[in-house]
Formats: structure tokens, C-alpha cells, sequence
């Protein structure tokens, strides 16, 4: 049996719900995130409950259960349509992260990132607490192949950047109640901003000081040119290679090693801020088209049709549902 708050007329408000059998959580789970095959050895005395929010694109979900395992498989991937990452953080028991051959052990204030689209199991052997923050590839501004380094690796508390963002997540989970409006959704894309530093230097410290991995370097720099530059409607991987004086095979190369194409980054920064902007209400005096125009799109319906394609629906109906959250 499931159990959840009553209902209120917020659409951005805080939901509650708590399973008091296994089966009834195991429903939860796979409705609230992604599905999941759910394990344990207690069913008997099984409990759990969420707390969660919907930010834009962005899902905070506080997690409070029993202990049991989560394990998203090949078949479950093969039915997905949209790529996501997970971000948890360890707040209270003890959690282990599995993927792409890798282990983390995650004690109270660590944090660990994890790609939907590829098998892992997070498993807790006794109760424990948990914030996961669930957010599509594309809301990073680095590469998923490079953030693919980082799965299954414990983020220290007490190391690096995870002594600043770890604090900062475990208040985000503490406040849920007052993440609204448009201040709560300009908070979401701020928290997402944060994760991509911290991959960004946990990228730059774990790198190899020798010549395995040549191109991480310029491909930084290559990044940050472009989105440096993305408001250029000139701006493609021939003006991209030219700036950085190696051939655009050379360009092509780099970012195939990181798991995309130039084409493909740069279109979906540009569609990234456009849809930011969409949504932002001190932007609500600008047109669609302008924009569109502001970000390097200068042919609207070139512009509707790949926007409707990456996010489901037309700018202007994005934009007016939007408004009502």
C-alpha cells in the first residue's frame, strides 16, 4: 500500500509518499525514477518513503527506506528514450554504487554519479537515507562520455569541490518546501551548473599526466570556445577546428573519443540555454524568434522542428506550460 500527501493545486510543490509493503515500493520506485528491478531480503517488515520535487527538467527525490538494491539491467535500458544521469547523495546508513566495472562505497556526505543508459546496481544493506538528483545528459555542458569517467566513484565530502557541493546538497534536501517559482527552477539549473564544475575538476585532477589520454586538454578549451561563441550563427566545427589551427578530422576525432559529435554538442548547448531562457520569466517579454536568434538559430522553423524533436513539443507550447509551473 502506497500512501501520499494530499494532494495540492502547487504543481512544483513537494510530494510524500510512503509504501509500507515491498511490492507497493517497488511500484514507487520504478514510477519515481527510471524502472528498476528492486531486491531484498526483508520483505516482511519493508518500509519506505519519498520526498520528492520537479524542478524544470531536474528531479529531487529524497529517499528513506529499508535496506535493498536497485539494479537497472539491459533490458530495462533497451526500453528507454531519453538518457539520464544520477547523482546520490549518501545522508545517513551506508550505500554501494556499481558500474562500468567500477565500486563505490558511499558513507553519510559522499556523493556518486551514475548513467541510466548503461547496467548498475546500488545496493543498501540496512536503512539509510538518500538524496538522488535525476537530470538528462544534456542539461551538463560536458560531454557524456567524459562524464562516464566518473560513474561509480566516490566523491569525497571532505575532498576537493564535494567539501562545498556536499553541504549545499544536503541543504537542498533539508529545503525542498521552498524551491518554487522561478527562483526554484533558476536554482535547479544552478545545481546542475555546480555538478558540471565538480566533474570538471574531478576530470582534470584524475587525468593522466602522460600521453594516454592527449586531447583532454584541448578538448576543455575546445568546449569552452564554444560556449564562448554559441550565440554565433557562424559557429561550426570548420570555424571551431580553424580557431584552434587543427583540421576539422582532427576536431571530429576529439570529440568522438568523448562520446559525441561537434554538430551535436553545439546544437545542444544552444537548444540547452534557448530552453532555459523559454522558461525564465524575465525573459517573457522576448519572442520565440528572438531567442531562438540570440542562441546561433536563425531560421525558426528549423528551429521548432529540432526543438520539438529533443523536448517533445513546440517552443511556444514549452514556453506557456512552463509559465504554469
Amino acid at each position: 500500500m502506497i500512501k501520499t500527501a494530499p494532494a495540492t493545486p502547487k504543481v512544483d510543490a513537494v510530494h510524500s509518499a510512503t509504501a509500507h509493503s515491498f511490492s507497493a515500493w517497488n511500484d514507487l520506485i520504478c514510477a519515481s525514477f527510471v524502472p528498476l528491478h528492486v531486491r531484498t531480503s526483508n520483505q516482511e517488515h519493508f518500509h519506505g518513503r519519498l520526498r520528492s520535487r520537479l524542478l524544470d527538467e531536474l528531479s529531487i527525490i529524497e529517499v528513506t527506506a529499508s535496506g535493498h538494491s536497485v539494479h537497472r539491467t539491459p533490458s530495462l535500458i533497451s526500453r528507454a528514450d531519453r538518457l539520464y544521469f544520477k547523482l546520490n547523495l549518501q545522508l545517513a546508513g551506508t550505500g554501494l554504487l556499481i558500474q562500468d566495472n567500477r565500486e563505490a562505497v558511499l558513507h553519510p556526505g559522499d556523493l556518486a554519479v551514475y548513467d541510466t543508459h548503461r547496467p548498475y546496481t546500488l545496493a543498501f544493506e540496512s536503512d539509510f537515507r538518500t538524496l538522488v538528483l535525476m537530470f538528462p545528459h544534456d542539461a551538463l555542458d560536458l560531454p557524456a562520455g567524459s562524464v562516464g569517467q566518473l560513474t561509480a566513484t566516490r566523491l569525497a565530502a571532505d575532498q576537493g569541490l564535494g567539501r562545498m557541493i556536499s553541504p549545499f546538497m544536503t541543504r537542498l534536501s533539508e529545503n525542498l518546501d521552498v524551491l518554487s517559482g522561478a527562483s526554484g527552477h533558476r536554482l535547479a539549473h544552478n545545481t546542475v551548473d555546480l555538478l558540471s564544475t565538480m566533474f570538471a575538476a574531478e576530470l582534470e585532477d584524475r587525468a593522466p599526466a602522460g600521453p594516454e589520454r592527449p586531447h583532454e586538454e584541448l578538448l576543455g578549451r575546445i568546449r569552452g570556445f564554444i560556449e564562448s561563441n554559441l550565440a554565433d550563427p557562424d559557429l561550426s566545427p570548420a570555424s571551431v577546428a580553424a580557431a584552434h589551427f587543427i583540421s576539422t578530422r582532427h576536431l571530429h576525432n576529439i570529440f568522438q573519443e568523448a562520446g559525441t559529435t561537434v554538430a551535436h554538442w553545439i546544437r545542444t548547448r544552444r537548444l540547452e540555454n534557448c530552453r532555459r531562457e523559454l522558461r525564465e520569466p524575465l525573459m517573457a517579454h522576448r519572442s520565440v524568434s528572438s531567442i531562438a536568434g540570440r542562441w546561433g538559430f536563425v531560421d525558426a522553423a528549423h528551429f521548432s522542428r529540432i526543438f520539438r524533436s529533443a523536448f517533445g513539443e513546440p517552443p511556444s507550447s514549452y514556453r506557456r506550460s512552463a509559465a504554469h509551473t
